[in-house]
C-alpha cells in the first residue's frame, strides 16, 4: 500500500482559541489532521496533515480560507517571521517516488488558492530551480516583499501582484520530509541564542541541512534556538543538541529542554535513541514495527 502524501501548513496564529477551533475544523477533512502544535510566543501553528493530493488539495484550500477570513496581519505580533496569514505550506512526499504526486497538488493548490482566494502565491523549494527557501521571502516582512515586487526584484507565482491587505501572501512548496525542533535556554539573552544558532546553522559553517534562527520567547521567559533540520540523516539531532548544550554551558546559560514541533521521521528518533544507548549498528531495521510496516 503506497503512502500518503504530507502537508505541514504554518498559520500566523498561535493564541485565540476561537480561531485554533476553527482552523483545527477547517484542516481536518478530507485529509486526515494527525498533529497540531500552536506557539504564543511565535504567534503560530503547525498543522501536520495526511492524504491523498487531491484529499490534500481540498483540505489545505479550506485551511487556507479559514485563515484569510480569520487574521488580519496587520495586528499579528510574534517571534517567528512570516509574510502571510497561511503563511507556508509544503507538499511532502514521504517516498521520492511520490515527488511527481507532491508537486501535482502543490500547483494544482496554489491555482486555487490563485483564482479562488485571491491570495498571491509563491513558489520555494522543489517547486523552483534555485530551491530558493521561505527565508528569501521573509526577509523584511510584508512590507518588504511588496517592495521588491513592486520594484520588479521578483512576482509572484500565481494571483495579483499585491499582497492580502490582511492576509499577505502564500508560500507553496515541495520538500523532503524534515525535523522541526527547538531548544530552549533560560535566558534573557537573545544574542546568545543567535549566536548559538550560528553555531548550528550550515550557512555559518555548522550542521549540513540545519536553518536556525535565534527567537526571543518573552512570554515563557526564555530565548530559543528554532531549528528545521533539513536532512536528518546527515545531521543527527542529539549531535546538535550536544553541540548547543556544550556551548550554552561555556556562556553559562542552562538549557530548559527541548521541544518537537509536529511530527518527526522514525528513523530521526532511532538514530538518536541508538547513539544515547550505544548500540553499534542500530538503525531502523532494528525497530520491530518498522519491520512490520515493511510487509
Amino acid at each position: 500500500m503506497p503512502l500518503p502524501l504530507e502537508s505541514v501548513p504554518n498559520v500566523s496564529e498561535g493564541r485565540d482559541e476561537a480561531v485554533l477551533g476553527a482552523l483545527r475544523e477547517a484542516f481536518s477533512a478530507p485529509a486526515r489532521l494527525l498533529d497540531v502544535h500552536a506557539d504564543a510566543d511565535h504567534h503560530r501553528s503547525v498543522f501536520t496533515l495526511v492524504g491523498s493530493g487531491p484529499e490534500l488539495v481540498e483540505t489545505l484550500l479550506a485551511g487556507v480560507r479559514c485563515a484569510l477570513e480569520r487574521i488580519d496581519l496587520r495586528r499579528h505580533e510574534g517571534a517567528h517571521p512570516r509574510i502571510g496569514a497561511a503563511d507556508v505550506v509544503p507538499l511532502v512526499p514521504l517516498t521520492s517516488e511520490a515527488e511527481p504526486d507532491a508537486r501535482a497538488a502543490a500547483l494544482a493548490l496554489a491555482g486555487r488558492v490563485a483564482d479562488e482566494l485571491g491570495l498571491p502565491v509563491f513558489f520555494y523549494g522543489r517547486l523552483t530551480e534555485d530551491l530558493r527557501e521561505p527565508a528569501f521571502f521573509r526577509r523584511g516582512g510584508p512590507a518588504e516583499l511588496q517592495r521588491r515586487i513592486d520594484a520588479g526584484e521578483l512576482r509572484p507565482d500565481r494571483g495579483p501582484q499585491r499582497l492580502h491587505e490582511t492576509a499577505g501572501g502564500i508560500l507553496v512548496g515541495v520538500r523532503r520530509p524534515l525535523v522541526a525542533f527547538n531548544v530552549n535556554l533560560r535566558s534573557d539573552d537573545v544574542e546568545a541564542a543567535r549566536a548559538l544558532a550560528r553555531l548550528v546553522r550550515e550557512r555559518d559553517g555548522g550542521f549540513a541541512g540545519v536553518r536556525a534562527l535565534g527567537l526571543d520567547l518573552p512570554r515563557a521567559g526564555l530565548v530559543q534556538v528554532s531549528m528545521n533540520v533539513t536532512d536528518w540523516q546527515a545531521a543527527a539531532l542529539h549531535s546538535i543538541v550536544e553541540r548547543i548544550v556544550v556551548a550554552a554551558e561555556e556562556r553559562g546559560i542552562e538549557v530548559a529542554g527541548s521541544e518537537l514541533v509536529g511530527l518527526m521521521p522514525a528513523g530521526a528518533a532511532v538514530a538518536a535513541a541508538g547513539a544515547v544507548l550505544r548500540i553499534e549498528g542500530f538503525d531502523p531495521s532494528r525497530v520491530l514495527e518498522l519491520r512490520l510496516l515493511e510487509g
